[in-house]
């Protein structure tokens, strides 16, 4: 006899389905958060208009978040606040995803000279070099400018990024599973839509429709999302490089101790393969997204590390 298929856990269903388009309630320090006062920009980096955002006074020390993959400057708008009392804070979207512009292929190199002309046009290095947090994808372009000579970084803080050197990447062109996104007749129906990648639970269920109205756009017929669903196909990677063994910043290591990217095998890999000392700092009850999932502890891990 056939078994019977494992049921769908319900942790990972789409978390705004249920709401039908209505927005979830949020607590006060979301709402207040996501109002604080900042800057929406655009700037043009090697043919292609790039978004960015900042808080705080030009003249603090410079702090950089940036996001990953599929993702967008909003993601830090509740996050940011927090650091404006005491730094310049700036975020931008990659090309390719959130309202930045599409590329007709992407590098490495590219998206670092996104985030030197964001960091140059926000007034980042005004004070000097300055601090970068780069989650998950955004870590990889980070490290690649933290290896470079003499980087403008005071020190770079990976966030739940999977530095794992067995780790195949599809090669440029092989991205035949890549195609157009689907068209929904109606914003709800796009948002019903919305799942993390990867899967996982949804921590909080505000931030989660916060996140997802930023991610789609109006489109012919409906709405769709933003980022660019050929991005990958038209990526070049430097490979044979490993970016822990010598940046030449001090360089530190959080993640989401429930994250399936970055595991307990995969953090004592990139421990032994960074400098000698980088500070390790697991959030607890956090997933790979770990702004989304325990946004004030990471507020709270953060501070600690830059005070």
């Amino acid at each position: 006899m056939n078994k019977a298929a494992p049921a769908a856990d319900p942790a990972l269903a789409p978390p705004l389905a249920a709401y039908a388009g209505a927005r979830p309630p949020a607590p006060q320090w979301f709402v207040d958060a996501v109002a604080a006062p900042h800057e929406r920009h655009r700037l043009q980096v090697e043919g292609a208009g790039i978004e960015w955002l900042a808080w705080g006074p030009r003249g603090k020390p410079g702090l950089m978040l940036l996001h990953g993959n599929g993702a967008h400057a909003d993601w830090w708008r509740f996050i940011a606040p927090y650091f404006a009392e005491t730094h310049r804070v700036a975020t931008l979207s990659w090309s390719g995803m959130g309202n930045s512009d599409h590329r007709p292929r992407y590098t490495v190199d590219l998206f670092v000279a996104e985030i030197l002309a964001v960091a140059g046009a926000a007034g980042l290095m005004d004070t000097g070099p300055f601090t970068i947090v780069g989650h998950s994808f955004g870590g990889f372009p980070m490290m690649a400018l933290a290896n470079r000579a003499d980087p403008p970084l005071r020190q770079a803080i990976i966030l739940d990024t999977p530095f794992d050197l067995q780790q195949r990447r599809r090669p440029r062109g092989s991205g035949g599973d890549a195609r157009p996104h689907n068209i929904y007749p109606t914003e709800a129906d796009a948002l019903a839509r919305f799942r993390w990648a990867p899967p996982q639970p949804t921590t909080h269920d505000f931030i989660a429709d916060f996140i997802a109205r930023h991610s789609i756009r109006p489109a012919d017929g409906g709405f769709t999302w933003k980022f660019d669903p050929f991005l990958w196909s038209e990526f070049e990677m430097n490979a044979g490089v490993d970016l822990l063994l010598a940046p030449k910043c001090p360089t530190a290591l959080m993640w989401g101790e429930q994250s399936e990217l970055v595991h307990g095998g995969l953090v004592a890999d990139m421990a032994r393969r960074l400098p000698a000392g980088s500070p390790l700092i697991p959030i607890p009850q956090a997933f790979h997204h770990v702004m989304a999932d325990q946004p004030l502890a990471l507020v709270s891990a953060l501070r600690g590390f830059l005070a």
